[in-house]
């Protein structure tokens, strides 16, 4: 009997164990979509903020890391419906990449063994916007412009109408912060190539609430 209960607790502890270290990026895309599905229906899961709360404080083991606009109308643990803890988030104005944000990444990638990194763009993008508008803009924000610009430039090419450029630009803005984590970090480029970690591309639409994976934007071994 006593053996019984050490296989079950084992078979149950193992999953977890590899999910933690980072072998399931198909399962955490899984659990994304169906939350987001919860969302888009209004059919969120009852959530006991309290005892979250208190589990939590001994420790966080998110199973995917969402880089995302800075946009007041984007907060992920909501459109995932997702609990405290789950899923670990770097938020800045265009979704965009630089040392600061890769280090944050580094750390949930490395230290915490996360599986997964969305870039994950929205619709309506300011920070976006503002590129394709051009112009004159302060020095801080003519930093974020600058890495943003060459998905711009992609854009224009690719539209066929003035009116299709803005949307055109925050999907090739997408693509564009994929490629540059992997490109920009060794260590993120190790992880991929030991597929330990995947890194893809998803767009939300702040109109439906839905959020779309993208297939093509995708950085792994």
């Amino acid at each position: 009997m006593k053996n019984l209960i050490r296989f079950a607790v084992l078979f149950i502890l193992v999953p977890v164990f590899i999910f933690a270290k980072g072998n399931a990026p198909e399962d955490a895309v899984a659990s994304l979509k169906a939350g987001n599905q919860r969302y888009v229906e209004g059919k969120f899961k009852a959530r006991n903020y309290r005892a979250e709360r208190t589990e939590q404080s001994k420790g966080q083991h998110p199973y995917a890391i969402i880089l995302t606009c800075s946009d007041s109308r984007v907060a992920p643990e909501l459109l995932f419906d997702e609990s405290l803890g789950r899923i670990f988030i770097i938020r800045v104005a265009g979704n965009v990449t630089d040392p600061v944000v890769l280090g944050s990444i580094e750390y949930a990638a490395e230290h915490l063994h996360v599986p997964l990194l969305v870039v994950l763009g929205h619709t309506k993008c300011g920070a976006v916007k503002a590129t394709v508008e051009g112009g004159h803009a302060p020095k801080n924000i003519d930093t974020l412009v600058a890495k943003i610009a060459p998905a711009v430039k992609k854009a224009r090419e690719k539209a066929e109408n003035e009116e299709d450029i803005l949307s055109k630009a925050v999907e090739e803005n997408v693509y564009l912060q994929v490629a540059n984590a992997a490109k920009e970090s060794a260590i993120l480029r190790e992880l991929v190539h030991e597929n330990k970690l995947k890194i893809t591309g998803a767009m939300y639409d702040i109109d439906s609430g839905k959020v779309e994976f993208y297939s093509g934007a995708t950085a792994s071994h």
